[in-house]
Formats: structure tokens, C-alpha cells, sequence
């Protein structure tokens, strides 16, 4: 039986994507059955309590679309964009990704207990990573994730249990490639199920290796939630120990050579 809607929060899931502008794809996709659930969060700023960004939120809608066309017709998946209350992280507030928690609230509202990956990009990434602990959460992944040099380093506890990737450019102006490093140095601690790429000579937007940071996450999303098998180097990253399995060379054609696999 259905249940009654959340209450309202400003925050709210966009639209569920669909892999192309066909109307009929987009009825074929809301019939399917789903058997998981991906957030996409978008990027933002440090302080802001202006109303969340349409443009930010609308540059997620390209890997949205490309996790849904190779999940394929049957894949079960259901994509949607999370749109903020407000554009800021806000200090200890965390309005982002308080709002991520809210939005997997909403997916098992409207499809049950289903598992959810969270993918985020700049400060989505890093709400990506601090929304992790609800319990329907089955991985995360954090794309050039914003993570300050604060004196309080930001918790890893949430991410126990958690299949985690983090991809970095070691040319990021924005935000200091060293800085996911050792997040994820200290996440490996604590959970295995953690790995790291580096993107080399790309800056924050990862602009030159757009479609490699794609392939990388549709492959490490379907293998978490849907259980395909990873690409190699996925697997090899996920088993290796410290430095090796952190600082993973992300290759360029990551997804298109058949010797990846």
C-alpha cells in the first residue's frame, strides 16, 4: 500500500531520468520494476542560502542518462537529480547533504527497500560521502569531492559496510587532490570496500576525461547495485592495499578498450 508523501523541505528528486528525450522510453521506465536507486548530487558552494542552482543540477543529467542506457531495458534502475534547499554546504549545518538523506528517505517511500547509490560531484561529493550511513545506502561514489583543510577532519565512520570511489584530478585548482587522498586513506582503515582514481593532468571538472569518469562510475554504480562484475582495474584498485589501490591511474579510454575488462 502506498504511503503518505514526506513533508515538504524545500528540497526535492527531480524528474526519473530516462536514457534519452523518447517519450516512450520514458513510460517503458516508469513501468519497470525497480531493484535500486541512484542520487545524483550536484555541486554547489561553501556559504550560500540562495535557492539551489538549475545549471548545476542540469550538469548531471548526462551521466544520469549514461548510467541508465548501460543499466539497459530490464536493468530495474530508477535515476533522479537531487535539487537542494539551498546552494551552500553552510558550515555545520551540512544543508546538502542533509538534503541527500532526505531524498533516500523518498526513494524507499516511493520504491520500497531497494538499494541506493549516491553519486556526487564537487560539494556533492563530499555530501555523497557524509549521507552514506542511512541504512538503505549500498555505495557512494565522489567525483573531485570539495573537502576543506579543516582542523576537524570530516567522519568515515558512516561509510563501514559501504562500497566507496573517489575520483580526483591531480590538477584541481578547486579543491586539493591531497586532501580525498587522505579521506580515503583514512576510510580504508575502517572499510575495505574503498577506492581511489586519479585523473591525471585533468583540473576540477574532470572536462578532458569526461567520458572515462562516466565509464568509471556506471561501472563501479552497476557493480555495486545490480552486482555486474567490475572492470579490471576497478577490481584490482578495490584489492589493493595503500598507496596503490588510492592513487589508481584512471586510463584514458577507461570503457572502450576490451582489454579494461
Amino acid at each position: 500500500m502506498a504511503s503518505q508523501a514526506l513533508p515538504v523541505r524545500g528540497a526535492r528528486l527531480g524528474k526519473r531520468v530516462t536514457p534519452g528525450l523518447n517519450p516512450a522510453a520514458r513510460r517503458d521506465s516508469d513501468e519497470e520494476a525497480v531493484r535500486a536507486a541512484v542520487l545524483l548530487l550536484p555541486g554547489g558552494r561553501a556559504l550560500s542560502t540562495r535557492r539551489r542552482s538549475p545549471v548545476a543540477a542540469a550538469a548531471m543529467v548526462p551521466l544520469a542518462r549514461r548510467l541508465m542506457r548501460t543499466a539497459g531495458r530490464g536493468g530495474g534502475l530508477a535515476v533522479h537529480v537531487v535539487h537542494y534547499r539551498f546552494r551552500g554546504w553552510n558550515g555545520g549545518h551540512a544543508h546538502p547533504a542533509e538534503d541527500a538523506q532526505w531524498a533516500v528517505d523518498e526513494v524507499v517511500r516511493r520504491y520500497g527497500d531497494v538499494p541506493v547509490s549516491l553519486v556526487g560531484m564537487d560539494m556533492g561529493g563530499r555530501a555523497a560521502l557524509r549521507a552514506a550511513g542511512h541504512p538503505a545506502v549500498n555505495s557512494a561514489v565522489a567525483i573531485a569531492p570539495w573537502l576543506p583543510d579543516a582542523p576537524e577532519p570530516d567522519p568515515v565512520k558512516q561509510l563501514i559496510g559501504r562500497h566507496v570511489l573517489i575520483v580526483h584530478g591531480t590538477n584541481d585548482g578547486s579543491t586539493h587532490p591531497d586532501l580525498s587522498y587522505r579521506l580515503a586513506e583514512r576510510v580504508k582503515k575502517v572499510n575495505r570496500d574503498v577506492c581511489r582514481f586519479e585523473v591525471h593532468t585533468d583540473g576540477h571538472l574532470l572536462h578532458d576525461h569526461r567520458a572515462e569518469v562516466a565509464s568509471l562510475t556506471s561501472d563501479f554504480v552497476l557493480g555495486t547495485l545490480l552486482g555486474r562484475s567490475f572492470a579490471r582495474p576497478v577490481a584490482d584498485a578495490l584489492a589493493a592495499p595503500p598507496p596503490l589501490g588510492l592513487r589508481m591511474p584512471l586510463a584514458s579510454g577507461f570503457g572502450r578498450s576490451p582489454q579494461l575488462r
